[in-house]
């Protein structure tokens, strides 16, 4: 089992002193742009300013200064060569003893973070549901495990996920906010039905995306036809999910496979809706 991602409440609790470490400057090409920040302390680290060379002299700057005492002066490191990083850019680097106030900020700043995400509700908390679910919790995602079935959900080991028991699974997809991404995969085919053709009834999803085989698919497109009366709905629908390159049907396999379908169509629409956004206040 993989190790959870540790919560950075968690992580403030358990280190005494920690320094804040931000991108102040990206230019050119860089690892990370200025939203990118991390959290150091003496022996552990939470978060990343983009990997490599660059953050270990961050690292090691951050804790000569949590050693000392002093604070840590800012840092401007041109990526090239002599610190054996290729992107070639410049990188700016601030570094701030992480204080009570701070703590509550950088909270703040997650939680805010954390819940402007595109939501990803995976119906089913079977084998796939909780592979994809562990997939997709990686993700700069909100994760939601929907179940009609609460041992299933008691059972999910997956971290960092929230569970919902709902004995109206498609009471679930009405209320969710637009951009939401829907993948169906539980128990029982009817229920499977029932919860795409409500997914498919909104003309703000992300991706709606049901898990099955060429008759599944079949059955289903004949179903929306007679049930719904709106065969043309099923023109928004990716089944079976991850596509059909390889056929492999081990459950971690197919959550791989899906989990990058789903981020992408999921990150794309929130990044258009927000260039539209910004587009329109001009």
């Amino acid at each position: 089992m993989p190790a959870a991602r540790e919560d950075i409440r968690d992580f403030l609790r358990r280190e005494q002193a920690v320094v804040l470490v931000e991108v102040t400057g990206a230019a050119g090409s860089t690892p990370r742009d200025t939203d990118a920040w991390m959290l150091v302390s003496e022996r552990a680290i939470y978060a990343t300013i983009g990997g490599g060379q660059l953050e270990y002299m961050a690292i090691d700057h951050a804790r000569r200064a949590l050693r000392s005492g002093r604070d840590a002066e800012p840092m401007n490191v041109p990526l090239g060569p002599e610190i054996g990083q290729c992107c070639g850019g410049r990188v700016g680097l601030s570094f701030a003893e992480v204080t009570p106030v701070l703590a509550r900020d950088l909270v703040t700043r997650c939680d805010r973070e954390m819940a402007s995400r595109p939501h990803v509700y995976v119906f089913g908390a079977g084998h796939v549901g909780d592979a994809l679910a562990m997939a997709l919790s990686l993700a700069p995602l909100r994760v939601i495990l929907v179940d009609t079935r609460e041992d299933e959900l008691t059972a999910s080991t997956v971290p960092h996920v929230e569970t919902c028991l709902t004995a109206m699974p498609e009471a679930v997809v009405r209320d969710a906010p637009a951009g939401s991404s829907f993948v169906v995969l539980t128990h029982d085919h009817a229920l499977d039905f029932l919860i795409t053709a409500e997914a498919l009834k909104r003309d703000d999803a992300a991706y709606v995306g049901m898990i099955g085989s060429k008759t599944k698919r079949t059955t289903f497109r004949n179903w929306l036809s007679r049930e719904i009366g709106n065969p043309e709905l099923f023109e928004n629908l990716v089944c079976p999910i991850g596509g059909t390159a390889i056929r492999d049907k081990r459950p971690t396999v197919i959550a791989a496979l899906a989990a990058a379908e789903i981020m992408t169509a999921a990150l794309s629409w929130t990044a258009s809706h927000v260039n539209r956004a910004e587009t329109v206040s001009r």
